[in-house]
C-alpha cells in the first residue's frame, strides 16, 4: 500500500542513507539532559541499523530521566561505548552544535577526531557539523527526520516490534506538546499518522510525558511559579529555579523539564524566561509567541541556540549578573517589534 509519506521521502539526503548503510559499527549520540527527541531519534536509529546486522551502542553524556521508561529499550543508553566498539560511524541527533553532547565530546576526544560524524538535527541554529550534516529545520523534531529515514533504509514503520515508532512517537509528542506547538506540520502528523499505524500509543506517550508528574515535581513547579515575576506591561515573564528549590521539594534537576512550558502560558507574555541557577553559571530557557521574538536572537547573544520559538544558552555569569543581561535583550527585542 502506498505510504502517506511517499511524497515526502525526497526530504532524505542520499548520502545519509548511504553513510548509514556503509556503516558496520557505530555509536549513537544525544544531547546531554537527553528529552524524549533526542532519546528517541538515536534509539530509532540505533535500532534499524542493528536490525541490518550493525554493531550499534546508543550514548548519552547524562542519566536517562525517569520519566522516559516507557520508551522501548531506553535502558540501553551507556556514558562511553563499549572499548571494543571501535566505531566506524558516529551519529549525532538533535544538537544544535556538536559541543551539546556533553563532556562525552571530551571523554571521547580521540573518536570524534577521527570517526566521521553524521549529523541529524533540526535546529535552525546548527551550523553543519559532521562529514555529513542532514539538518532540516522544516521537521518539528529530530524523531520526524528519523521516521522518513526509515523506508530509505529498506525498514517497515513496524520494524523492530513496533519499539522504532513508539520512540519516534514519543520524540514528535514532546518537541511539539502533543501537536499543540506552532511547528507541527501537515508532513508532521502524515508523520504521526504512520507512526500510530505502526503501533505506537499516542495517548499513553501524552499522559507519560505531560500528565504524570510526581509529588515532588509538583512541590518544585509550585516554589518557582510562585515568584513568577513580568514586566510593566506585562509582555515579558520570567522566573528561577535554583538548588534550595531542589531540597525543599526533595525533587532533582531533571524535575525541572516542563517548567518553562508553564511559564510560557501566561497571557501576557511574549516572552517567557526559565533560570537554572547553576552557581557560577546560569542555563537560560525561552519560549516566545508566533510572530514576535526570535528566540535564537536573544539566545544566540550568549551562545545559545535554537528554535524561533523555543531555545536556550548558558551563560557564564552568576544570577546576579546574568539575569539583568538577559532582560535587558529581552526587553530591547520586545521594544524593536512593529507596533500591532
Amino acid at each position: 500500500m502506498r505510504s502517506l509519506l511517499s511524497s515526502d521521502l525526497a526530504a532524505v539526503p542520499a548520502e545519509v542513507t548511504e553513510r548509514l548503510l556503509r556503516a558496520k559499527r557505530v555509536m549513537t549520540v544525544c544531547h546531554e539532559n537527553p528529552d524524549a527527541d533526542a532519546l528517541g531519534s538515536s534509539l530509532g536509529v540505533a535500532l534499524a541499523l542493528e536490525h541490518l546486522g550493525a554493531r550499534v551502542n546508543a550514548v548519552c553524556a547524562d542519566p536517562v530521566p525517569d520519566m522516559y521508561d516507557f520508551m522501548p529499550q531506553v535502558q540501553r543508553f551507556r556514558k562511553a561505548p563499549e572499548p571494543d566498539l571501535d566505531p566506524d560511524l558516529i551519529v549525532v541527533h538533535d544538537c544544535g552544535d556538536l559541543e551539546r553532547i556533553g563532556a562525552i565530546l571530551l571523554e571521547q576526544a580521540e573518536l570524534f577526531e577521527r570517526v566521521p560524524i553524521l549529523n541529524i538535527d533540526h535546529h535552525v541554529s546548527n551550523p553543519g557539523f559532521g562529514v555529513t550534516a542532514w539538518v532540516d529545520a522544516e521537521s518539528a523534531a529530530t524523531c520526524e527526520q528519523i521516521t522518513l529515514l526509515l523506508p530509505w533504509l529498506g525498514l517497515g514503520f513496524d520494524a523492530v516490534g513496533g519499539d522504532i515508532a513508539q520512540n519516534l512517537a514519543a520524540g514528535l509528542v514532546f518537541d511539539t506538546a502533543n501537536f499543540a506547538h506552532s511547528n507541527t506540520t501537515p508532513r508532521t502528523l502524515r508523520v504521526a499518522s504512520e507512526l500510530v499505524a505502526a503501533g505506537a500509543e499516542l495517548p499513553m506517550i501524552a499522559r507519560r510525558i505531560y500528565r504524570t508528574k510526581p509529588n515532588e515535581q509538583l512541590r518544585l513547579f509550585g516554589r518557582v511559579l510562585a515568584r513568577l515575576e513580568s514586566s510593566a506591561d506585562g509582555l515579558l515573564a520570567w522566573s528561577v529555579v535554583n538548588d534550595e528549590d531542589y531540597r525543599v521539594a526533595g525533587a532533582d534537576a531533571q524535575m525541572s523539564e516542563g517548567l518553562i512550558d508553564l511559564l510560557a502560558q501566561s497571557a501576557s507574555a511574549q516572552v517567557a524566561i526559565l533560570f537554572k541557577d547553576l552557581g557560577e553559571l546560569v542555563r537560560v530557557s525561552v519560549r516566545t509567541r508566533d510572530g514576535g521574538v526570535d528566540a535564537t536572537q536573544l539566545t544566540g547573544a550568549f551562545g545559545g541556540g535554537g528554535h524561533a520559538r523555543a531555545a536556550g544558552a548558558t551563560v557564564e555569569r552568576p544570577l546576579a549578573e546574568a539575569q539583568p543581561l538577559v532582560l535587558g535583550l529581552a526587553r530591547r527585542l520586545l521594544d524593536e517589534l512593529p507596533a500591532r
